[in-house]
């Protein structure tokens, strides 16, 4: 684990202070309001130690401190488990509720105000709505979490984001994957799913964390010198191959989200994080004899459903 993760979105940001401000609140009536309950939540807690800077009260508490390891809850024992059901990434609600909500309460605003004006003033009222109301779409479009139908053919590898394929690099020698790599560099833009998913089913071998600066996520130079975090995992079958999942900020997108920890094992398809409004996402495959991409530069994919590469059962070139 990178020293520099302290929880699971290392940018910090306006919303997350809200949310720990409210968390500070919500303890506290907790604590002084619901006592039983704070009792039944600590009887069934698991986990040797408190990974968060903050008492933990209930499953709530942990979300920003996930990738620290530490206190947990099985899925039976946790009330907000519905969460997850939602058509929405749990982890962008709280923007959906702050963006969304006050774009839709500032439509309503302007609509009452154009049902009761005349004239020009009537008019730039609606404008304003149906501005509000279009923001407001948008909000809840780019925080969307669709279900996915994750291919299973042997030896394939997934797409770890939504968007456009920019890059496709051979590299002589990438130090983690050991050897000749190839990179894909896929495009997010503000209307893509924003959802990060495992491209094959393994182990989380380590992450790394860069700050950087917020340069447009489609030059190549943003690869280099934006805000990233990579997760490098290590296929859980033979032969083991090690991939580099690669998060990128944007101009737009500016708090990269990431859960998982070293040891955590991901299936093919599972969600481990997401870019928050408009970014990039770079794979890093070792090349090999059986390799094949499966894909091409200008490609529309989508995270966890198209497939980017493959590699042969028997390691004979195709």
């Amino acid at each position: 684990m990178d020293a520099q993760l302290k929880d699971i979105q290392p940018g910090s940001g306006v919303v997350i202070h809200l949310e720990q401000a409210w968390g500070r609140i919500r303890r506290c009536w907790l604590s002084v309001f619901r006592r039983g309950y704070v009792r039944r939540m600590a009887a069934c807690r698991k986990g040797e130690f408190n990974p968060c800077p903050h008492p933990v009260l209930d499953p709530r508490d942990l979300k920003f401190h996930r990738n620290q390891g530490g206190y947990f809850w099985d899925k039976a024992d946790d009330p907000f488990t519905w969460r997850d059901q939602l058509p929405f990434a749990r982890v962008g609600l709280a923007e959906l509720l702050l963006m969304g909500g006050g774009f839709f309460a500032a439509a309503i605003g302007f609509g009452m105000w154009a049902a009761s004006a005349i004239g020009t003033t009537q008019v730039v009222a609606a404008v304003l709505a149906i501005a509000a109301a279009v923001v407001c779409i948008l909000v809840a479009w780019f925080f969307r979490d669709p279900n996915r139908s994750i291919p299973t053919q042997p030896g394939i590898v997934v797409s770890p984001a939504d968007g456009k394929i920019v890059e496709i690099e051979e590299l002589d020698l990438h130090d983690f994957v050991g050897g000749p790599a190839v990179k894909i560099g896929i495009f997010l833009s503000i209307f893509n799913v924003h959802i990060n998913r495992s491209p094959i089913a393994g182990r989380v071998i380590g992450l790394k964390y860069r700050p950087g600066k917020y340069l447009n996520a489609l030059r190549p130079e943003s690869a280099r010198e934006n805000e990233q975090l990579a997760v490098l995992l290590e296929s859980s079958e033979p032969p083991y191959r090690s991939m580099v999942i690669r998060q990128i900020t944007g101009a737009i997108a500016r708090r990269i989200v990431c859960w998982v920890k070293p040891g955590d094992k991901l299936d093919a398809g599972e969600q481990f994080g997401m870019i928050k409004l408009g970014s990039r996402t770079e794979l890093v495959l070792p090349r090999e004899a059986g390799f094949e991409i499966r894909t091409q530069l200008g490609n529309k994919v989508k995270a966890g459903t198209s497939i980017l590469a493959s590699y042969s059962a028997t390691g004979e070139s195709k």
